[in-house]
This record gives structure tokens, C-alpha cells and sequence, in this order.
């Protein structure tokens, strides 16, 4: 005997919406924010999350640089901001060697990186330090990063638009982001490492 029609359709909406729920389910599964206390500092990985990829890959294979501005949040419960550590990269590619270079504004430059390597030097370039915070409340800890133009970069930074524009390239004014990813953590659930955390 054959189904009724509205049996038919609720049959597959019901089976369309778990389908759905369970994409989104698996995607906050695989991108999900990592957290690593070290002494007083909260820094955060995110290994399936690659920013390295789509138009900001290919500028870089055309021999432009890209900058990225990063972000790094510690939130009440409420979402206030108690806590931000924000950081600007000059990321470029090397052809014929297949490695990336990336420079922190205002501090290092390391190089030879695989774009797995580069992604994590970024992340982990960023801190939050948690002194003074009470270990037994709850606290959201936020990432986003996303690609920025030599404009941004500039007024940030007080470097020279042209000389910004001269190594960027033009073709840098279309932004790609990612993210925010959240966490709620509580400090004292953390195992924390062995205290050599430096103040972020």
C-alpha cells in the first residue's frame, strides 16, 4: 500500500533536517579551537582550520604577499571583552621551494614554513594572559582571523602605505575571513603545563 503524499513529504523533510544536522554537527567537530594553558597563558590551535587556501593561495603563488590580521578574545559570560591580543602577518611564498614566509608585524620572521607550519606559527604567536582571573568562573575564549588590505595594515601599524602596497601587491583588496571560533572554558578544567608562559 502506498503512502500518503503528506506522509511522503514530512518522511523526507524529517530526513532532509538530520542530514543537515548532522553537516553541522561534523563541521564543529573538525573545526574546533584547541586550548593549551602554559603557566597564565591560554594560547589556541585550530589544525583543521586552514587560512592558507582559495584566492589568498593563489596571490600568493602569483608572487604577491598577503597580510592577515588575527584575533584573540577572552570573553565574560555575558560576551564582554576582558582580554585581546591581536596579530598582523605578512605571510609570502617561495615557488621553486614550496615554503612560506611569515613575518609578524613588529617581530619576527621565520622561514622554510609547509602551510600546515606557517598556520600554526600564526596561532601560536597569539596569547591571552589570565592573571588575575578566578580559575573556578566560566570564560569564552574567541579566534578569528581574516585577510586585510595594505590600508589596514598601514593604519595600524604606521608603516608607509606605499611601501606596504609595493610588497602586498594590488590585487589585495578582496578580504576572505574565518571564523570566529569559540570556546567556554573554565580555567581550572585545564591541565595546565609546566608555567613557562611569557605575558601576553
Amino acid at each position: 500500500m502506498q503512502a500518503p503524499a503528506w506522509e511522503t513529504l514530512v518522511s523526507r523533510r524529517s530526513w532532509l533536517v538530520a542530514g543537515l544536522t548532522v553537516c553541522v554537527s561534523r563541521a564543529f567537530e573538525v573545526v574546533q579551537l584547541q586550548i593549551r594553558y602554559d603557566g597564565e597563558i591560554l594560547r589556541v590551535a585550530a589544525p583543521s582550520l586552514h587560512f592558507l587556501t582559495g584566492a589568498p593561495l593563489e596571490r600568493l603563488k602569483d608572487g604577491d604577499s598577503v597580510a592577515y590580521l588575527a584575533s584573540l578574545e577572552l570573553l565574560d559570560e555575558s560576551r564582554n571583552l576582558l582580554r585581546q591580543h591581536k596579530g598582523r602577518f605578512v605571510v609570502s611564498y617561495a615557488l621553486w621551494e614550496e615554503k612560506f614566509s611569515v613575518t609578524q608585524l613588529g617581530g619576527q620572521t621565520v622561514d622554510g614554513l609547509s602551510a600546515q607550519a606557517a598556520e600554526t606559527w600564526c596561532l601560536d604567536s597569539l596569547a591571552v594572559n589570565t592573571a588575575g582571573f578566578s580559575p573556578s568562573r566560566y570564560y569564552y575564549l574567541r579566534f578569528g582571523i581574516r585577510t586585510a588590505t595594505a590600508r589596514e595594515i598601514a593604519a595600524s601599524t604606521g608603516l608607509s602605505l606605499r611601501d606596504l602596497i609595493a610588497a602586498l601587491g594590488k590585487k589585495n583588496t578582496e578580504q576572505t575571513e574565518w571564523g570566529p571560533l569559540e570556546r567556554r572554558v573554565r580555567l581550572s578544567d585545564l591541565p595546565r603545563l609546566s608555567g613557562r608562559g611569557s605575558h601576553a
